[in-house]
């Protein structure tokens, strides 16, 4: 899918981040950490292998990279970081021999490090060795560096297939060997939901029960077990037992919240955020959650308080806020004279992008646009805001179905500001909206030409590809470039799954997409995870996850598309969005 973790700008829309990678950054910071300490011998690095690994990274071919950094390491005579590397680009590749080589010289140069074990005891796990595997889990565990539990979670992540780690968690549940404090058995409960292995979940819950009783924490997560079991009302009770802690310590205050929107219940999520004292990111995560709830009332009771409270006083913050809701109620007036109140400083441009599109609400299109465009004229704003004024007009383009104006628009940006990276980006997804696969591709690779490791446009177009394409293997390589640089980043990790599904890859396919749902929520992940379980005949499987995508957002375009595509029911239209 294409990156949903990124920076919003005022308008909602997607923007790429950068970083800034080369080859040869690569293989400085490998020689920066090889250099010789005061006392220590210095260690030749075979910079010929190096410069071919990197180069391979940067094009995506993980096999490449994996055999030259082997060779590299095998070469690099004593020395540490360069195994290291070359074991984990292996694991990367997924290509298990070469990890395994890898794994004995770093064995051989650092026996006794703990990112060492961790390493080995997730390739045990791919590679099915449940024994050895636990074997080295249990001696993280035990090893007296306060440290070694969390290389341990690290160890279990690493694995491949969900039903394998938690058959080797139970069996370090029943070692006894999980550190007796309660950070550990959260972060080890948390893992158990992510893996969608409910059995286990129930287990590792109990135990927390048992050795922590009373804790409230642990009622949260055993509320998340058994929401995950389908025992939402049981859930809910548990929550409720909690909320008298909640206004004394925002820690679990903010845990409720998490667990109540779990369950979709936004409104208890407000209530229990209304508990204790408030600031503007507390009023406005409770705006947020009412208006997800669809409580107007409640909502409007909080607006007229925050507006009561206003005074005429300028808090830039506050007014932002009072605008936001003010356009969820429907009032866009009123969010006109609450963002045209936010006086001068940062604050200043966002109001002005957020007035535009107020005054679109109101149907006073002429002057929405007028404003846009005089923002994108103001030499006196900076580049963000005018860049952000083009891309306002382009989505309002779109909400009006001006599919021609949104490109005209993004293309003045472009004049305005040549080869911008979020400009060529929203333009990329405005052509793939229109199905101009070969112009989306096309801004794409404009977008990487600047930044060649622009990890949201190699995604993007990865995907693209994949979804859109028989380019696989290309597509194969772009993500790849993505995954190196962001490995457990979920939009990535479900392109990297869609693509082998579409490789004909489907086991394969399904392992990656579980974990990307482990890892987010997501809509788009859900019906991809859907798809991969229907055409392995797993149907009620498939079902139950095409559902939790419904109640995520029932007009995901990619959930409609996949279950038009295999006959099933549409989803009734979602409510208007939370400000």
């Amino acid at each position: 899918m294409p990156e949903s973790e990124l920076s919003v700008p005022a308008t909602g829309r997607p923007r790429p981040r950068f970083q800034c990678r080369s080859a040869l950054h690569g293989l400085l910071v490998l020689l920066s950490l090889a250099a010789p300490a005061q006392a220590a011998p210095a260690v030749d690095v075979p910079l010929e292998q190096v410069m071919a690994g990197e180069y391979a990274l940067q094009a995506g071919q993980l096999a490449d990279a994996a055999h030259w950094y082997l060779e590299a390491a095998r070469q690099a005579d004593g020395d540490i970081l360069t195994a290291e590397r070359a074991t984990r680009i292996a694991m990367l590749a997924n290509d298990d021999a070469r990890a395994e080589a890898a794994l004995r010289l770093w064995r051989q140069r650092a026996p006794g490090s703990l990112a060492l074990q961790a390493a080995s005891a997730s390739l045990a796990l791919r590679k099915g060795q449940v024994r050895k595997a636990r074997r080295e889990l249990v001696q993280l565990l035990q090893a007296p560096d306060p440290r070694a539990w969390r290389y341990a979670l690290a160890g279990l992540a690493g694995g491949r297939d969900p039903a394998v780690v938690a058959r080797v968690m139970e069996q370090l549940v029943d070692d006894g060997v999980i550190p007796g404090e309660l950070v550990a058995w959260q972060e080890f409960g948390r893992l158990s939901l992510r893996l969608d292995q409910p059995r286990l979940a129930a287990r590792i819950v109990d135990e927390m029960v048992r050795r922590f009783p009373g804790e409230p924490r642990v009622a949260v997560m055993r509320a998340g077990q058994l929401q995950q079991a389908g025992e939402a009302e049981a859930a809910r009770a548990m929550l409720v037992q909690v909320e008298p802690r909640a206004g004394a310590d925002p820690e679990i205050r903010a845990m409720l919240a998490m667990a109540y929107e779990a369950l979709a219940d936004y409104g208890a999520a407000a209530r229990v955020m209304s508990l204790g004292p408030q600031n503007t990111q507390s009023y406005g995560m409770r705006a947020s959650l009412l208006a997800r709830s669809d409580d107007t009332g409640t909502l409007t009771a909080l607006y007229d308080e925050l507006s009561a409270a206003d005074g005429g006083k300028p808090d830039p913050a506050r007014r932002m806020l009072l605008g936001r809701i003010a356009e969820f109620l429907k009032r866009p007036g009123e969010a006109v004279d609450w963002y045209r109140g936010v006086p001068g400083g940062p604050e200043r441009s966002e109001a002005r992008i957020r007035m535009a599109a107020a005054l679109y609400e109101l149907g006073r299109g002429d002057e929405a646009y007028a404003e846009a465009r005089a923002l994108q004229n103001d030499a006196g704003s900076d580049d963000e805001a005018r860049r952000n004024a083009y891309l306002l007009e382009g989505e309002l383009r779109q909400r009006e179905g001006n599919a021609e104006g949104e490109i005209e628009a993004l293309g003045r940006g472009l004049a305005a500001y040549p080869d911008d990276g979020a400009l060529l980006y929203a333009r990329a997804l405005a052509w793939e909206r229109q199905d101009r696969i070969d112009r989306a591709e096309a801004d794409l690779r404009k977008v990487l030409v600047a930044d060649p490791e622009n990890v949201a446009a190699l995604n993007a177009l990865g995907y693209t590809l994949a979804d859109r394409t028989h380019r696989y293997q290309e597509a194969l390589e772009l993500i790849d470039r993505a995954r190196t640089a962001e490995p457990d980043n979920a939009a990535i990790v479900d392109s990297y799954g869609w693509v082998l599904y579409r490789l004909g890859r489907k086991e394969e396919a399904l392992v990656e997409l579980r974990r990307a749902w482990g890892l987010m929520r997501d809509p788009e992940i859900g019906a991809h995870v859907g798809e991969v379980l229907w055409v392995l005949g797993r149907r009620e499987e498939a079902q139950r996850y095409f559902e939790e995508a419904r109640k995520l957002d029932a007009d995901n375009r990619s959930l409609r598309r996949t279950l038009e595509k295999l006959g099933l029911p549409m989803p009734a239209p979602a409510q208007d969005p939370a400000p």
